[in-house]
């Protein structure tokens, strides 16, 4: 959690520093494509207000991230899917309204430019989300075992070298590819002592851990009682496939 709220406070002054540059020292070379306009367009968007107007949304931008930054420090869950939502929209929604101080012979391509940037890039963010937040399962059959959704693949039983439940989820260290959500993470990470890992964790324990043919895998349910179904259900029929006791492939854990 350190190092998000690290990032955010970067952000943060990022945007009110370039807004201060702008609104107040003029710096309009920070504009993005303004240096190569005519000097006729330049002297129309500085007479619409378009330039301190720029400045202002990164100001107010940053000021709404500050403003949202204490609940980093509560129980909220969706701290980060909030903070950063806030931006896009804020953001995006405030270039389409810039268009209206745009030149006047491209206010209108301007606003629909930015209107369907605003439109694609918000679509795109939110069929991440929901991807990201898909609910998994773990479907155990009497050869093979199954993780449902994004990332999720078929494992066969006889392949398993380990399976362990797990009180404390080792440390991870970066993610790969995937999504490092407030509640969950799923996909490809980098996990201390374990290199890469395929995960689907929620942040509750305990957690399952899969080892096969060298791949290792973390997964856990929306509760504790589900991730111990999960478990047993795994062990019943590993002991089925392979005629021997899951306390065999990790002599070293105890259930809880």
């Amino acid at each position: 959690m350190g190092i998000l709220i690290g990032i955010q406070l970067i952000v943060i002054i990022l945007f009110s520093l370039l807004g201060w540059a702008i609104r107040s020292q003029k710096n309009y070379w920070l504009i993005s494509g303004f240096v190569t306009r005519s000097m006729t367009e330049q002297e129309e968007l500085i007479k619409n207000g378009y330039p301190k107007k720029t400045g202002s949304l990164l100001i107010y931008t940053g000021i709404g991230m500050l403003i949202l930054l204490p609940l980093a420090f509560t129980s909220f869950p969706f701290v980060i899917e909030v903070q950063f939502g806030f931006m896009l929209i804020f953001l995006m929604g405030g270039f389409v309204y810039l268009s209206k101080f745009e030149v006047s012979g491209k206010r209108k391509r301007s606003f629909w430019i930015s209107s369907t940037l605003f439109v694609v890039v918000l679509g795109f963010v939110s069929v991440l989300t929901y991807l990201g937040y898909e609910k998994y399962d773990l479907i155990v059959k009497d050869e093979e075992f199954e993780v449902t959704g994004l990332y999720g693949e078929v494992w066969q039983l006889e392949e398993i070298e380990k399976v362990e439940l797990m009180e404390d989820m080792p440390e991870v260290t970066w993610k790969i590819n995937g999504f490092g959500l407030s509640t969950m993470s799923k996909g490809q990470f980098k996990v201390k002592g374990y290199g890469k890992s395929l995960l689907f964790i929620h942040k509750e324990a305990p957690y399952i851990y899969i080892r096969v043919s060298d791949q290792h895998i973390f997964l856990n349910g929306e509760n504790p009682g589900e991730t111990k179904k999960w478990y047993d259900d795994l062990s019943k029929n590993i002991d089925e496939v392979t005629g021997h006791k899951i306390s065999s492939l990790h002599p070293e854990t105890q259930i809880h």
